[in-house]
């Protein structure tokens, strides 16, 4: 006889509506919890605020008399720094362990129980986060930049559109990721080494601390088609500076997506598995 797992089936054509009105009210809660914190969000800012002022200056140096280096000119490079200390916020590589903590106490039992996927409902929980860090952690660095830096503005009517696009697959991936990271707790118990890794790879791979485009072309390469981890800051920030022709930047995004809906359907078959061990073991 199969053993059984406590997570309802996805919901079919019948029941869509129902589903999307769930996802909306668990997002809408995740938006919620995160207003709350308004200390927190204010410490944020001015974290990112001053380190947009580290980076942006050492950047600015790297380009030199020159004003240009690896493709950007003094202003794109403002902007990309500015930019990457907000969105930082909104993707949130760091600082996300709820599913490990759960996992460690026992409480993600009760999350088997619920008629929503584990991952779909930490999923919608972290776009509301997104979307209250949209408005709270984004906006203040994009607007303090050009207070003091000359910034570069879109020329092309397509940059914005397309850069929302990617910003929106770079949460949802990055979201995959962390969910990845946190779910070796089914197996580890102790999450504290694979977290180290995710930060030490996140933080260099993503282009926070240089962009990638320092780096030699075959080595670019490399990372943008094996690993997923560019498409976190490094593609929106290209696209948002026009780094790239339009056309490029239409590809990076679609690269995005595909990395998107490969690590969310690996996030689904690392949940199953991990719920098959909880029912061996009398979870």
């Amino acid at each position: 006889m199969g053993s059984l797992t406590a997570t309802v089936a996805p919901p079919n054509a019948s029941n869509v509506i129902l589903w999307f009105r769930t996802f909306k009210a668990i997002a809408g809660s995740g938006f919620r919890r995160y207003a709350t914190y308004r200390q927190a969000s204010v410490a944020g800012v001015v974290t990112n605020s001053v380190f947009g002022f580290l980076r942006c200056y050492v950047l600015l140096a790297a380009a030199g008399a020159a004003g240009t280096v690896a493709g950007y000119d003094r202003g794109q490079l403002a902007t990309f720094v500015w930019v990457g200390q907000g969105l930082l916020a909104v993707v949130l590589l760091w600082g996300w362990t709820e599913l490990a903590d759960r996992i460690r106490t026992g409480d993600v039992a009760s999350d088997l129980l619920r008629p929503v996927h584990p991952v779909t409902s930490h999923l919608a929980a972290d776009l509301g986060r997104a979307g209250h860090a949209a408005l709270v952690r984004f906006l203040p660095p994009v607007l303090i930049g050009p207070i003091f830096f000359e910034v570069h503005l879109p020329h092309r009517w397509s940059t914005l559109p397309i850069f929302a696009l990617s910003a929106l697959l770079a949460v949802v991936l990055c979201f995959g990721c962390r969910f990845l990271a946190n779910a070796t707790a089914y197996w580890l118990q102790d999450v504290r080494g694979p977290l180290i890794l995710w930060v030490l790879a996140s933080g260099g791979l993503a282009g926070l601390y240089f962009p990638l485009r320092f780096l030699p072309e075959w080595l670019q390469l490399v990372l943008w088609l094996g690993t997923p981890f560019p498409s976190l800051l490094q593609t929106p920030l290209d696209v948002l500076v026009e780094r790239d022709a339009t056309g490029t930047q239409v590809g990076l995004v679609g690269l995005q997506f595909a990395w998107a809906v490969l690590i969310l359907a690996a996030c689904r078959l690392v949940q199953r598995r991990a719920e098959r061990r909880l029912v061996v073991q009398g979870g």
